[in-house]
This record gives structure tokens, C-alpha cells and sequence, in this order.
């Protein structure tokens, strides 16, 4: 890779980037230690809350799940019954 395209994949020059990223981890870490707050604490709390999504996802869809039965056990009688009746009147 070119340097001209390293530094389009960058977004700047590597010596930039580098010492962008070194104040900014610097900032970070010092915004982190204020709060007591540790990076695997929130990597835990990342693993956690997808967790919860995703059992709620798969809830919901029981939940749906549930609601298409009901609503089968209503709309496919009804519809077997028109079905029914309208073959009567064509024939």
C-alpha cells in the first residue's frame, strides 16, 4: 500500500493518527478513572445488555408467536366458511 493511500485509509498522516489517538486514549482514561469505571466492567456491561435484547427479541416473537394462534383460531374458520359459501354460488 502507497503511503498516499495508507494515509487516505488513516485519514491522515501516521505519525498524526498515532499521536490523535494516543491523546485521545489519554482523555478517555482519565474520563474512565473519574468515573471508577473499568474496560472490562464495560465490555460486561456491552455483553449484558445484548444479552437482554436478545432475549427480549426472542420473548416478543413468542409473544407474536401467540398472538398469530389467537388470531388464527378467529380468522381462518371465518375464511374457510366464506371460501365454503362461495364455491356454493358459482357452481
Amino acid at each position: 500500500m502507497s503511503d498516499s493511500g495508507l494515509s487516505r485509509f488513516l485519514g491522515g498522516s501516521p505519525a498524526q493518527v498515532i499521536l490523535r489517538l494516543v491523546f485521545l486514549s489519554f482523555v478517555v482514561g482519565i474520563i474512565l478513572s473519574a468515573l471508577n469505571l473499568d474496560p472490562l466492567d464495560l465490555v460486561n456491561m456491552a455483553v449484558n445488555f445484548v444479552e437482554r435484547l436478545w432475549d427480549m427479541g426472542f420473548n416478543a416473537i413468542g409473544r407474536l408467536g401467540n398472538y398469530l394462534v389467537v388470531g388464527a383460531i378467529v380468522v381462518v374458520p371465518i375464511w374457510l366458511i366464506t371460501r365454503i359459501l362461495s364455491m356454493g354460488r358459482t357452481r
